[in-house]
């Protein structure tokens, strides 16, 4: 086990480590929460630093609530204590809060840490669903938020610092997004699990599991992300909408007088029944796969730092040159008669299928020779695809 180096790329195998993915899956996803102790303080370094915190809150005009307090202790906090009108920071009185005991919360860190966004995409291609980082800076020995549950799953990245956590029980079983949790509903139940994040621990908590967390005697630093997974109530709720625009049946007015008293209901679920039916009889299931993969990729932008060079050297690419897959790009690739189709982040880019086998290739390996890709393109049809590529933000070319 060790810190990412500059040759290893973000993955859950590296987030996990030592733990398997396949016993993750099997074991832990949606079941139960991972803690994992490393006893490497450094494991997470690469990823963030107070000092890339502190850059964040101090010049890149970051607005509530994408940036906010939170304090268990504190009832009466509010936004303005610490904003304007308009949503901006005051900076000053945020630091002052935050030494008095609040836990500063920044948002959506992924959209603006270069780090964060590879780490989201390399995850988001193995997980098939978006995520989101947000990080908690938390003075010594303070509690940002009451015991709660979250919606999604989330991996807990400790940084720097040290917190204490706990675990309840599961009110409620992989909670939908619209069944957040409300204390005055929520039994959170006993102490199921108490456990200490120390600087390169991780821990994964599935949704639904409640839970608190407190520092200890030294400043805290965590990144949390979750998983914004879809589920099958998702892929039902397209397939039925789907198979709304199919079939005439679906959109035909429920039976007059439906709200009034003794209206005959079995026959009502009869028919819904029987149009459950006719929608599984149906052949839309491809189509409703595929939106849902499409809107997945709409949701993944590609992190395309430093294209602007990559563009100005173009001309300057060789047969010989070094070359390989941009990291972060998550693209689906399909067949279609006499071409092939890229799909990612919304748009679909089309290549004659006789460069499908070296577009994959390309798509696949971070380091290769231009020379060596795989098809029957003479040297300059491979130097056209992959200038084509970099183009495109899906490959990159790099030191010999």
């Amino acid at each position: 086990m060790s810190p990412m180096n500059g040759s290893e790329r973000p993955s859950l195998d590296w987030l996990i480590r030592p733990i398997s993915k396949e016993e993750f899956f099997q074991s832990y996803w949606e079941r139960k929460p991972l803690v994992v102790k490393r006893g490497e303080r450094a494991y997470f370094s690469s990823l963030l630093s107070f000092q890339e915190v502190d850059r964040v809150i101090a010049t890149l005009d970051r607005r509530y609530p994408d940036i906010c307090l939170k304090n268990a202790n504190d009832p009466s906090l509010t936004q303005a204590d610490y904003t304007s009108p308009g949503g901006a920071l005051d900076v000053a009185k945020l630091y002052q809060l935050f030494e008095q005991g609040s836990t500063i919360t920044l948002a959506f860190l992924d959209t603006v840490i270069p780090a964060l966004t590879l780490f989201c995409r390399s995850l988001e291609n193995e997980f098939s669903c978006p995520l989101q980082t947000n990080a908690y800076m938390t003075p010594p020995a303070a509690q940002g938020a009451k015991p709660h549950y979250d919606t999604h799953d989330v991996f807990v990245l400790q940084i720097a610092g040290s917190k204490q956590w706990t675990l309840f029980g599961t009110p409620v079983e992989s909670p939908l997004p619209g069944q957040a949790f409300d204390e005055r509903l929520h039994q959170i139940g006993t102490p199921t699990l108490a456990f200490e994040l120390e600087p390169g621990d991780l821990a994964y908590i599935p949704r639904g599991v409640a839970h608190e967390a407190r520092s200890t005697d030294t400043l805290s630093l965590h990144i949390t992300t979750g998983i914004l997974r879809y589920t099958w109530a998702d892929l039902l709720l397209e397939f039925i909408a789907n198979a709304s625009l199919d079939n005439v049946a679906f959109r035909k007015a429920l039976p007059v007088g439906f709200a009034r008293s003794g209206v005959d209901r079995a026959q009502m679920q009869g028919t819904l029944r029987d149009l459950l039916q006719q929608a599984s009889r149906g052949s839309n299931f491809d189509s409703t796969l595929d939106a849902l993969i499409e809107r997945f990729l709409a949701k993944c932008p590609p992190a395309l730092e430093g294209q602007l060079a990559q563009l100005a050297a173009l001309d300057s690419l060789t047969i010989d040159s070094v070359v390989g897959a941009r990291e972060g790009v998550i693209a689906r690739i399909e067949a279609k008669g006499s071409s092939e189709s890229i799909h990612t982040y919304g748009r679909s880019i089309s290549f004659p299928s006789h460069a499908g086998e070296a577009v994959r290739f390309a798509l696949s390996h971070p380091r290769f020779v231009v020379r060596d890709l795989p098809c029957k393109l003479n040297d300059p049809g491979k130097l056209t695809l992959v200038r084509r590529l970099i183009r495109e933000g899906l490959v990159r070319a790099l030191p010999s």
